[in-house]
């Protein structure tokens, strides 16, 4: 949507202030450990970009009375293996090119791919650190984002010793702002809980011994396409707080409660994998 289109349907400018109000009535709190996925766009216009609403939100868990933490996925996917590249493919003939000189990923400098300009200002952002997954990082602001963030493995990459992981265990919030649950990285953490979830081959540039190399190995085959629906029978089953932060639809839940229905629905649902496979790190 461009600007002119989105001054058009806001009626007041969203501005920190109002984001810090409407993320109260939502019910996020001083002190609260919230993992944000978040589309600028759908909030209205914002008096100050992606910079306000990151201190929007700031400002909504980090006050006088506590200092929460607040935690974004920071991925990028083009480190990863080319051949598997969909949007959009590259020629045969270059995959080779590729895996050969693609930069090994450095969380100060690798840019975010798809997440969306709050994302990506926010791992900019003072006082934020980022991951060392090279495909699928998370960033976090608060006091408790080294302990959340730190030995992030490369596989499992969204497994109990992930980030979403340590979020599962630390009664983390999710909010989804202005994004629906297909966003919801979340119910990634079931699918490596999940026995129905495959097993591929997967690679990256990264830094390993100190050097940079092209990194094989295997991973939870992660898959968004039934999110949507776990994510209305979740909310048939579980208090889900709904409201709006300036134009945007949101959303705002405990984690474990909705990563546990998630994986009782993929156990339902999802078709078993192959004999043979293992299912999950803890089996």
């Amino acid at each position: 949507m461009e600007e002119k289109d989105i001054i058009a349907v806001t009626s007041q400018p969203v501005t920190i202030d109002s984001m810090k109000e409407d993320l109260k009535s939502l019910g996020v709190l001083p002190g609260d450990l919230v993992i944000v996925h978040s589309s600028l766009s759908s909030l209205g216009w914002v008096c100050g970009g992606p910079q306000a609403a990151i201190m929007g939100l700031l400002a909504s868990v980090q006050t006088a009375v506590a200092i929460g933490t607040l935690v974004m996925p920071a991925h990028s996917g083009e480190w990863s293996d080319p051949a598997e590249w969909r949007h959009p493919p590259v020629p045969e003939s270059w995959i080779p090119i590729i895996r050969e000189n693609m930069p090994a990923y450095d969380p100060d400098m690798t840019p975010t791919r798809g997440m969306g300009k709050i994302p990506e200002t926010f791992r900019k952002f003072p006082g934020t650190l980022r991951s060392s997954n090279p495909q699928v990082s998370f960033t976090a602001n608060g006091p408790m984002a080294e302990s959340i963030l730190e030995g992030h493995p490369l596989t499992p990459m969204m497994g109990m010793e992930s980030p979403l992981g340590r979020l599962y265990t630390n009664d983390a919030k999710v909010l989804m702002l202005g994004v629906s649950y297909d966003n919801c990285t979340a119910f990634h953490l079931a699918e490596a809980m999940c026995p129905a979830t495959p097993i591929v081959k997967m690679g990256t540039a990264m830094i390993e011994h100190g050097e940079r190399v092209w990194k094989w190995f295997e991973d939870f085959d992660y898959d968004s396409d039934d999110f949507m629906a776990i994510g209305r029978s979740f909310e048939l089953k579980h208090p889900v707080s709904r409201g709006k932060v300036g134009n945007a639809d949101c959303r705002l839940f405990d984690m474990k409660s909705g990563v546990d229905f998630a994986l009782s629905w993929m156990l339902e649902n999802r078709k078993k994998r192959t004999a043979g496979i293992q299912a999950s790190p803890h089996e």
